[in-house]
């Protein structure tokens, strides 16, 4: 049996093996590269082996010597990075050590998409005709450019104008190669209003093949998953789809003789119908939804599966509804840019249990970060994964987006209020959920901040009280006295914050004999003042605000939403400010190329830098017409965040 385990992989799946890990007594240990030194998965192995260079995590070289050196006898792959390359999986065995996963021939049997859709075609799984992106024609139009090896949306393009394939597929080589070592992409039929839909399989070395359950993924940003539920919404809407579905998942697994857990993917349209697109060979980040509506744990059965265990003659039926979110460090309003930088605080309410089972009706979380971490630039920037169970479908969406908006996160800004947004939308709520819901819908609509103006409102006057009782707690002289208390009538005290739309609150108060008042707003009443609380009467209602400072960045935390602010300085500094036109970095990151030269004109939209960073493309774009009278950057080049790439002049 299995005795001590090495999880080829960093942050929340290292954390979830380890903690399935701890309850069977299996040993466990972490490798990390320097950004991950002080990670929580790090910190909770009974092992841990420092790689060298930030893409430690895809050398085998490394990995099994660190497995060797740390006495394992065992090697999880968790997902992403090398989870998927059968090299990886031989090179294992091979080194004497026990592969958590399938065969060697049913990784790379499905390690290119190209291969395995000939592969599963000829076994009578339905699948999407292949395109040769140099023959595709106007009449086959939208088509998806997608990356042959990989996943997690890298690689992928939809394009709609045949003039902008050449473009689009040279970017997508360029991303996979960036991502997987493979540039090879192709391109396949886009169902514009498609449904993800997957079915969790498992697979013993007897011959018995487990269909664990369907889960729909349909709503994405840039072709990767945010939301996933269990069951469908889509095949609890159409009588038989399920049998056919597992008919399927259960066919493609036979066909390549797969042991372990995987999943089989599918792009399924509205009238039921669907077509394969992948099986992944290792755990879903999406597990969780399967685990708690079957009450199984799949990392459990997969350590039973590598012991050659035998499953039972079928799963356990699934029951109730599970839900889960991805926190993710990103803008959704400026093209979903990730945001690297330190995550003061995380805290989830009505958490039941973090990497483990929930009875009925609860919420779990799976995190990669604790108090403290650090979002790097050169992983992925994903915070946590809150998922709920309920009886029902209702419930569970409820459940979640209650514990997402009272949730404090605290750093770095996030998707948390699109998230909320979403599953809040009456066509979420009845069970609306294809591939195009965000285009549908409205991303400026749905990525608006959850807080409404009067939350916003009252949680600037908040953190201007919550700063003044700050400022008289750490006072040494006159410490009884508020701040700006005079003997005899005199001006305001004034407070002026930036919030996360660059949109800049004042806010006036005076002490008086009557306590606050606070100027233009005679309704409110400061009922308590405290640096991390405060409670305003609103009409004769209390509502409480929990203030927390790092800096100058103020985070005020109430069940009306969460609203972060920048304190601004009484004084501003001149040299502080931008040239008119300035382009900054969005990120940390490489410079892939420019697009324009000094003294060429532009035009509004057009792209003028490229960066990479968290292995994709991102675009810095002219913020109008005009003329580039700066660029200070060449390819090759790391630019830190904020720094100035070009500078427009406009007329």
């Amino acid at each position: 049996m299995i005795a001590k385990v090495l999880v080829a992989n960093r942050g929340e799946i290292a954390r979830r093996v380890f903690a399935t890990c701890r309850r069977l007594g299996i040993g466990t240990v972490a490798v990390y590269t320097d950004p991950d030194a002080d990670s929580p998965h790090v910190a909770e192995a009974d092992a841990r082996v420092r790689l060298d260079g930030t893409r430690g995590y895809l050398d085998m070289g490394q990995l099994i010597a660190a497995a060797h050196a740390a006495g394992a006898d065992a090697v999880h792959p968790g997902y992403g990075f090398l989870s998927e390359n059968p090299d990886f999986a031989a090179a294992v065995q091979e080194a004497g050590l026990t592969w958590v996963g399938p065969p060697v021939a049913a990784v790379a049997a499905m390690g290119s998409k190209i291969e395995a859709k000939k592969l599963m075609a000829g076994a009578g799984v339905p699948v999407l005709e292949q395109l040769d992106p140099d023959t595709v024609t106007p009449d086959m139009l939208p088509v998806l450019v997608k990356a042959s090896a990989g996943g997690g949306g890298r690689g992928m393009r939809v394009v709609r104008d045949l003039a902008d394939l050449p473009a689009q597929v040279a970017a997508a080589s360029r991303e996979a190669q960036a991502a997987f070592g493979d540039p090879t992409v192709f391109c396949e039929r886009y169902l514009e209003t498609g449904h993800h839909v997957e079915v969790q399989i498992l697979a013993d070395r007897h011959g018995t093949v487990w269909a664990v359950g369907e889960r729909e993924c349909s709503i994405q940003r840039r072709h990767q998953k945010i939301i996933e539920e269990a069951p469908s919404p889509l095949v609890q809407r159409h009588p038989g789809m399920r049998d056919r579905l597992f008919d399927a998942a259960r066919l493609a697994a036979t066909a390549i003789d797969y042991t372990g857990a995987g999943t089989v993917e599918f792009m399924a349209a509205e009238d039921g119908s669907f077509y394969f697109l992948e099986m992944n060979t290792r755990l879903q980040v999406e597990h969780p939804v399967t685990e708690l509506t079957t009450g199984l744990d799949l990392v459990e059965l997969q350590f039973a599966v590598a012991d050659g265990a035998r499953l039972e003659a079928a799963p356990p039926p699934m029951r109730g509804h599970s839900i889960e979110a991805r926190l993710y460090a990103e803008d959704p309003a400026r093209d979903w840019q990730p945001q690297p930088g330190p995550v003061h605080r995380l805290t989830v309410p009505h958490v039941v249990s973090e990497f483990g089972p929930v009875d009925r009706l609860g919420v779990r979380l799976d995190s990669g970060v604790s108090d403290g971490s650090q979002i790097s630039v050169f992983y992925d920037p994903m915070i946590a994964k809150v998922i709920s169970v309920a009886p029902t479908r209702a419930q569970a969406s409820m459940v979640l987006a209650d514990a997402l908006i009272r949730a404090r996160v605290h750093g770095v800004r996030t998707n948390r209020d699109l998230l909320v947004n979403v599953l809040r939308h009456s066509a979420f709520t009845e069970g609306a959920t294809d591939t195009a819901f965000l285009d549908r819908h409205g991303l400026a609509e749905l990525a608006a901040p959850a807080a409404d103006a009067d939350t916003v409102a009252l949680s600037v006057i908040a953190a201007a009280l919550a700063d003044a009782a700050y400022n008289r707690s750490t006072a040494t002289v006159l410490a009884a006295l508020p701040s700006g208390w005079r003997n005899l009538p005199s001006g305001h005290q004034v407070k002026r914050y930036r919030d996360a739309d660059d949109v800049v609150h004042e806010v006036q108060y005076r002490h008086t004999r009557d306590g606050v008042q606070i100027t233009g707003r005679d309704d409110i009443v400061a009922a308590a003042a405290t640096p991390q609380r405060v409670v305003l009467t609103v009409g004769g209602v209390d509502r409480p605000f929990d203030v927390a400072r790092y800096g100058a960045d103020v985070f005020v935390d109430s069940p009306g939403g969460a609203v972060a602010l920048s304190a601004l300085p009484r004084y501003g500094d001149p040299a502080d400010a931008l040239a008119h036109g300035s382009l900054l970095a969005p990120m940390p990151g490489s410079v892939l190329r420019v697009g324009a030269g000094v003294g060429d004109r532009v035009s509004t939209g057009q792209p003028l830098v490229w960066l990479e960073a968290m292995k994709m493309e991102h675009t810095i774009s002219a913020p109008a017409d005009g003329v580039l009278a700066e660029i200070n950057v060449e390819p090759g080049q790391q630019v830190e965040l904020g720094a100035v790439l070009a500078r427009v002049e406009s007329p």
